[in-house]
């Protein structure tokens, strides 16, 4: 990622020293003028490492420096002083410097100094960032495979994992699309950098523009610091755009211009800062009917498709089902506590005859309820939910109308909200079954916004997936 440096210090040998030999292709400049007020500057920009001489830090210095705390990003702090006594060195750390410099010192020696704390603060946000995973980082060998279809897929896929070329990766949801992005940035020369994801379409429109390019203080209301966008923060590294389909078409025009150049200006900013970022997309539509359509940008979908995958859904490779649940049992296993080893013969053949609407992601969430049902070591018939089974299921839906009974000890609150519940999470259901489970078109239909139908959706256990049109 590119990392900030604001420095604000008196003497104007240093500052233009400072100016000149600090930046690097990952290390932005930003001086302030030191004068009255620079310090309210500085905590208004923020930053990765804030250089400032003493004089400049109001006081009390403790009550002054504890501020940088509240900053969105704590920052790393180098205060510059004029004193040489070890014991007014103290006192600054004392405060919460991390760095404490004589001015006097020559010249290369601060730099050197400054050098080596901005080296520190890069591998601390290199730590922060790198996609560590929970136990489970991914890789392409998740990807397994007894069939030709997913096999002939891998191999392309590891044809292009050591470029940096843009990827679009299509397919239905639940594919693993994200998982794969994931994979191949681990196993890419930029496995060191940063993994940035961004859901396009779980972000209203103001915040989205935000979020991936960055705003300036007072670019908009609310913006009261500056803050690097996700452009920024993957630099060095990934940018994973998921549903790019939903992304409003004016932001698509600004998000060509930094394919382009490989240059992002935040919000309410004129100066524009070059990234170094590989950018892989992700869509459950074809891109290409979108923007024939035109309800997606022609010329951002030619830039995205300089390779294009399709991701196999599930039901196309029925023959990898009982090695993927394998996986699932192994990894999900020691997440829940759960030690569950095998699946019965009769469920993997229901599982195998499955045609998984919500592909390789229900098959997963499908496993970890049958391992919380399961009451041995070993998944049986009735660990499965009926959809997948064929059994009936019981008669008692969740629209099923109030009774007398269910009013009783309630108060008329109560039941109003209750029914409300009821009546809201059926209307959702409809609409999501006509629209065959496509967030976007529901949204739409419902007169909210994608995030607020997510939000709803999480809040009554529905499943964009479940409704998926077979």
């Amino acid at each position: 990622m590119l990392l900030r440096t604001i420095v604000a210090v008196r003497g104007g040998r240093l500052l233009r020293c400072l100016s000149e030999r600090l930046p690097a292709p990952d290390v932005v400049v930003e001086r302030v003028r030191p004068s009255e007020g620079a310090w309210d500057r500085i905590l208004r920009k923020g930053g990765d490492v804030i250089v400032v001489s003493e004089s400049l830090i109001p006081d009390p210095l403790e009550r002054s420096i504890s501020l940088l705390n509240d900053l969105p990003e704590i920052p790393t702090s180098v205060v510059i002083t004029q004193s040489s006594s070890p014991q007014t060195h103290a006192d600054l750390l004392a405060c919460g410097c991390d760095t404490v410099l004589y001015a006097a010192l020559p010249e290369d020696q601060l730099v050197d100094a400054i050098d080596a704390t901005i080296e520190n603060r890069r591998q601390l946000v290199s730590r922060t960032l790198v996609d560590h995973g929970a136990g489970h980082r991914p890789k392409l060998a998740d990807f397994v495979s007894e069939g030709p279809t997913m096999q002939m897929f891998m191999q392309v896929v590891r044809r292009v994992v050591p470029s940096s070329a843009t990827l679009l990766l299509l397919g239905e949801t639940g594919v693993g699309k994200e998982h794969l992005a994931r994979a191949i940035h681990a196993e890419s020369p930029r496995s060191g950098g940063p993994f940035v994801a961004i859901n396009c379409a779980a972000l209203p429109e103001q915040l989205l523009e935000s979020e991936l390019f960055g705003h300036e203080e007072g670019a908009f209301t609310g913006a009261t610091r500056s803050r690097r966008g996700a452009f920024e923060l993957a630099h060095g590294g990934t940018l994973f755009l998921d549903e790019i389909g939903e992304m409003p078409l004016h932001l698509q025009a600004k998000l060509l211009r930094v394919l382009q150049d490989f240059e992002v200006r935040r919000v309410g900013s004129e100066r524009g800062v070059e990234v170094d970022v590989r950018v892989m997309a992700a869509s459950n539509r074809s891109l290409k009917d979108e923007s024939e359509a035109h309800r997606f940008r022609q010329d951002l979908y030619y830039r995205l498709s300089v390779i294009e995958l399709v991701v196999p859904p599930l039901r196309d490779r029925p023959e990898d089902i009982p090695a993927l649940a394998g996986g699932f049992l192994a990894r999900i296993g020691p997440k829940i506590g759960i030690d569950v080893r095998s699946i019965a013969a009769d469920a993997m053949e229901k599982l195998c005859q499955y045609d998984w609407p919500g592909n390789v992601r229900e098959l997963s969430n499908v496993l970890e309820r049958a391992m919380l049902l399961c009451e041995g070591d070993q998944i049986t018939l009735d660990d499965l939910p009926v959809s997948i089974t064929g059994a009936r299921p019981n008669s008692h839906a969740s629209s099923a109308p109030f009774t007398a009974d269910q009013w009783r000890g309630k108060t008329l609150h109560e039941v109003t909200a209750a029914a409300i519940e009821q009546v809201e999470r059926a209307y959702l259901e409809m609409l999501l079954g006509e629209t065959g489970g496509r967030v976007g078109d529901t949204a739409r239909r419902a007169g909210i916004h994608p995030r607020g139908l997510y939000n709803k959706m999480r809040r009554h256990r529905l499943r964009k997936e479940d409704f998926r049109r077979r």
